[in-house]
């Protein structure tokens, strides 16, 4: 019985500011710290749900945020970029579930530290004309494995925009958003009894929660905060600029245009 974990930072409990998300921040140490242990949170309610093989991949910026050492010893951690598949890297069919920690909403929504994949880059992704945050173009690559994304953590917003797709989804919300970098957390320690037990329980109900899933070749358009990103993006053949700052262009299927957007970004930037 093996589970995914996908950790981001900006929906771990406590966390508010980019003082606490970016590598240089003056609080970034306090922050990964509590990232780890909402992560061993999880983990501890996976193995108590009976599952034996548990792989947790760090999704957050320079994605060499989780302290090793102070992770949970029947987790093994994948660190490290670039990787082809950024914040779900290594997730395939031989999973049978999996969780994502400390996500935020998209961009441009209400939601603590709202982004998509780089807020100075990006204003909007669409699949097939619809606008997804990271969350959403996660699970949709785990589907593609036909694995189920179970449970996801993070602020209230982040749990409408997660039912919104996948309504028999377990979460733990851990914070109420009052803006963009404000917040009310629950004490850590409460946040991560909430992971566990919600972890427990999705495991236990897994198979009444559905893949999230696309089938067959995708049509994707980004939207960049400036022209000059989107001409950048648009040296690719494969791109179309359809507007000064939004291009499209044509994936075969999820998996190609995730890595696609990935590239775009870094291209664009």
């Amino acid at each position: 019985m093996k589970l995914y974990i996908s950790a981001d930072i900006e929906g771990v409990a406590g966390v508010v500011h980019s003082e606490h998300t970016t590598r240089d921040g003056k609080e970034h140490d306090r922050a990964r710290l509590l990232m780890t242990e909402e992560v061993n949170a999880c983990v501890r309610g996976a193995l108590e749900a009976g599952v034996t093989e548990i792989v947790v991949n760090d999704s957050h910026g320079t994605m060499r945020n989780l302290i090793p050492e102070q992770l949970h010893p029947e987790a093994e951690l994948i660190s490290g970029s670039p990787k082809k598949l950024a914040m779900v890297e290594g997730l395939d069919e031989t999973y049978d579930g999996a969780v994502f920690l400390g996500y935020h909403t998209k961009k441009g929504d209400f939601g603590l530290l709202n982004h998509t994949f780089n807020g100075k880059v990006v204003r909007s992704i669409k699949v097939n004309g619809k606008e997804y945050g990271e969350f959403g173009l996660n699970a949709l690559v785990a589907g593609f494995f036909n694995v189920p994304v179970i449970c996801v953590s993070g602020c209230d917003r982040l749990e409408g925009e997660a039912r919104k797709l996948i309504p028999s989804i377990y979460t733990a919300t851990v914070k109420q958003t009052i803006n963009q970098f404000t917040a009310k957390s629950v004490h850590p320690k409460k946040a991560q009894e909430m992971i566990q037990t919600q972890t427990k329980a999705a495991w236990e109900n897994r198979k009444n929660i559905p893949p999230f899933k696309i089938d067959g070749p995708v049509v994707i358009e980004m939207s960049f905060n400036t022209t000059g990103f989107a001409e950048n993006a648009a040296i690719l053949p494969i791109v179309e600029q359809i507007d000064p700052s939004t291009v499209t262009f044509e994936a075969k299927n999820i998996i190609d245009g995730y890595r696609f957007i990935r590239s775009l970004i870094m291209i664009a930037s």
